[in-house]
């Protein structure tokens, strides 16, 4: 099942990272001189309400993201959000080059065995098709993410919670790598944020960062 890890354009989204501790809100706006932090928020969550990635409680952190949107004040009811922990698998995985993206499905559908772990029916899948492969230009090298699927839908009920839907599910070190990309410290704070607070902040906020740029891929 393909569920959006990679980058593709999506409609305005809010970037919502669950770590264990706490839940990060952003959302971001673009213009001809860059990105503008619209807004951001922080909640802390209650202890083992989610550990390594795992959402435990869903009630108390759907009750956290629910502050934490009410107190961004904004309209916005799409998110992007991301999983995390040790059912994450990441693989690279080379092919021969010129497949249709349809082929290249079929084929990754074939060989996922190999490297995930747990039944096929069990996890949301992505591939995303890198370039030709350094030691071979006749192959390519494709990414493949996959999680368990009850990590998908836990991240689905706690933003149905909030009055939030999940536009995209992403993997948290892929958000954190984009906003990296973009330098989103430097993004300019806006008319709601105090920019003194956000320079301050702003390094917490790397994951949300990058969930929020998915609304720019």
């Amino acid at each position: 099942m393909r569920k959006g890890f990679f980058r593709r354009k999506v409609d305005a989204v809010l970037g919502v990272d669950i770590s264990d501790t706490a839940i990060r809100l952003v959302e971001l706006g673009h213009s001809s001189s860059g990105y503008t932090v619209r807004g951001y928020a922080t909640q802390a969550l209650p202890l083992r309400a989610v550990v390594d990635g795992n959402l435990l409680d869903l009630e108390s952190v759907g009750l956290a993201l629910q502050q934490a949107v009410a107190r961004l004040h904004t309209s916005a009811r799409y998110a992007a959000i991301a999983v995390a922990g040790p059912s994450v698998i990441t693989q690279v995985i080379d092919m021969e080059a010129g497949l249709s993206d349809e082929e290249v499905g079929w084929r990754i559908q074939m060989e996922a065995d190999q490297y995930i772990p747990y039944p096929l029916d069990d996890v949301a899948i992505d591939y995303q098709v890198q370039g030709p492969c350094a030691q071979d230009p006749a192959r390519v090298e494709v990414l493949l993410a996959a999680c368990l699927r009850e990590q998908v839908e836990a991240r689905e009920a706690v933003l149905a919670q909030a009055g939030l839907v999940a536009r995209v599910v992403d993997v948290e070190g892929f958000a954190l790598a984009r906003a990296c990309s973009q330098d989103f410290a430097s993004f300019t704070p806006g008319r709601r944020v105090d920019g003194a607070q956000w320079a301050v902040d702003a390094q917490g906020m790397g994951v949300a960062c990058g969930l929020a740029l998915r609304s720019f891929a």
